[in-house]
């Protein structure tokens, strides 16, 4: 995939859901992987020319863990002349040291979450865009089956009352492969996750069977994510056309 094909999956993410309007100040949550920085340079290139003028700004919330190295994100920044702060946490130790969480993704998700929308609302920003692709969008359908009983998943806009933020996430529609595909063609480096709990989440479990399915039906991924579409739940009821 080059810059191009990304761009037109966020494109069109952005027209079928009304992501992004006239004036938009957009904080984009990097942690530094390839969903995050494929989505920040998508928006950069969309914003030449988008019939909506927006801003950017590209926030970094450390958890504090050791090894952390986020100089691959800000090259990129610094690149694409995108302003980037990061903010300093101790959300870490909180985790895996004062509460020994068995299960740490949950509460390791609200706490990042709230620093970034804190700090979205500090620098001015009327939105937050998050780098969920096509592939988590299927993934947190089967979590919530599986785990929580309920046919769900993350909304592609979802409007945060407290904090007066809308959360975007411009990649709904782009696979993860074909993200991939373009970090690795154009050589960009990118931040490994210093989290100890990296590759052993439920998330990773449902990963693994998604595998398996996919190599017993053919076009699993893209027969679930238009069952999604067509169910209209979560906010997906102003999707179109199937992807």
């Amino acid at each position: 995939m080059d810059l191009q094909k990304l761009t037109g999956y966020i494109r069109r993410a952005s027209e079928d859901f009304g992501m992004i309007g006239k004036g938009d100040r957009i904080a984009v949550g990097v942690s530094g992987g390839k969903d995050s920085l494929s989505l920040l340079m998508g928006l950069k290139k969309m914003s030449a020319f988008f019939p909506a003028e927006y801003g950017l700004e590209a926030i970094t919330v450390s958890l504090g863990l050791k090894g952390e190295d986020y100089l691959p994100a800000e090259r990129v920044c610094e690149q694409w002349g995108i302003p980037y702060g990061i903010v300093r946490t101790d959300i870490g130790e909180i985790v895996f040291e004062s509460r020994r969480e068995k299960n740490p993704c949950s509460l390791c998700s609200k706490m990042r979450k709230a620093a970034l929308n804190k700090e979205a609302v500090r620098k001015g920003c009327n939105k937050v865009a998050y780098g969920h692709n096509r592939d988590d969008v299927i993934q947190t359908f089967f979590l919530s089956m599986f785990y929580e009983g309920r046919i769900s998943t993350f909304s592609p806009v979802t409007y945060l009352d407290r904090e007066k933020l809308y959360v975007i996430r411009p990649l709904v529609y782009a696979p993860e492969s074909e993200i991939l595909g373009f970090i690795r063609r154009n050589g960009i480096g990118v931040v490994e996750s210093a989290c100890p709990a990296n590759g052993r989440t439920k998330r990773e479990e449902i990963k693994d069977l998604i595998k398996d399915y996919r190599s017993v039906y053919k076009n699993f991924d893209a027969k679930v994510f238009g069952a999604i579409k067509r169910s209209r739940i979560d906010g997906w009821e102003r999707e179109e056309t199937d992807g």
